[in-house]
């Protein structure tokens, strides 16, 4: 069960407590950090009771403000999907953030740091989906029913709040990912899409080299069991807010390795084995003040 009590049949604005006010002020601020590269202090210090319905409240404050100013969700993406990672935040279920257009990377070149303010790298599968998938009670076959291709995708992932508190040396709680729209920066797809059907998606495995050093592997059964079953939990989870996920949506199913840190000049490499191999090379510097 989730660490949130149960969102089913609750209205969107159920166990929050910051202030409906507070919340655009908490997304400019972060809108502030992404532009300028200063990362904020965890709100969590700011707001020691902030809950896990504050902080999806905050982060789609965020996501409208970049809505208004333009930009497109095109998708989702599913984080903390890993027993390890969900242990390390406390959390005993994923957490979810939007995709927005200009988001996306074309494979195989070069990608400006300058984008970014303390960026990692991580390996998962992606779902493009050709029919709608809308909670509660979606299923993984429900999920592989209503997807048109899986795609090998690298994820950027970002802090735009402090992954470790400069004032009081403690790591930023789960309520601060989420809020900093789970750490989502950056997406490159690559490789061969396949069909759902094509291959046992469970045994979808990767290889995640830096310049040339092997850093990470990992196989998509280390996503909740399934690559799949992350998106029928996204869809779920978004029904009592009167959402679900859309014909045309890409979704990002979670990541089956840790994090790699990025430097300047860095080369990366994703080795899909069967499914195809694609790389990038990160240019410049990061905006971040750290």
């Amino acid at each position: 069960m989730s660490s949130e009590p149960s969102a089913v049949g609750r209205s969107p604005a159920a166990g929050r407590v910051i202030p409906e006010e507070a919340l655009s002020g908490l997304a400019t601020e972060l809108e502030g950090a992404e532009v300028s590269g200063v990362q904020l202090l965890p709100f969590s210090e700011r707001f020691s009771n902030m809950t896990i319905a504050d902080a999806y409240a905050v982060q789609r404050a965020w996501v409208a403000q970049k809505v208004k100013g333009g930009r497109q969700v095109v998708g989702h993406k599913i984080g903390l999907t890993s027993r390890a990672m969900q242990m390390a935040s406390q959390i005993t279920e994923p957490d979810y953030g939007a995709l927005l257009d200009d988001m996306f990377f074309e494979p195989n070149g070069d990608l400006p740091l300058s984008r970014f303010v303390a960026p990692k790298v991580e390996v998962e599968l992606a779902f493009l989906l050709k029919a709608d998938l809308q909670g509660p009670n979606v299923t993984v076959f429900d999920v592989l029913r209503a997807t048109e291709y899986v795609t090998p995708a690298a994820e950027i992932i970002d802090a735009r709040i402090q992954r470790v508190s400069k004032e009081t040396g403690k790591p930023r709680r789960v309520t601060d990912t989420i809020s900093d729209n789970a750490a989502n920066a950056g997406v490159i797809v690559g490789g061969r899409a396949v069909r759902p059907d094509d291959l046992d998606l469970r045994w979808a495995a990767a290889l995640c080299i830096r310049n040339g050093v092997i850093e990470e592997t990992g196989v998509a059964a280390g996503v909740l069991g399934h690559p799949a079953a992350g998106i029928a939990w996204l869809a779920n989870r978004l029904a009592p807010h009167g959402e679900g996920l859309r014909a045309g949506e890409f979704v990002m199913a979670g990541s089956f390795t840790r994090p790699v840190d990025i430097a300047s000049g860095d080369v990366f490499t994703f080795d899909y084995g069967p499914l195809g191999t694609f790389s990038c090379r990160f240019t410049g510097d990061a905006r971040g003040h750290n």
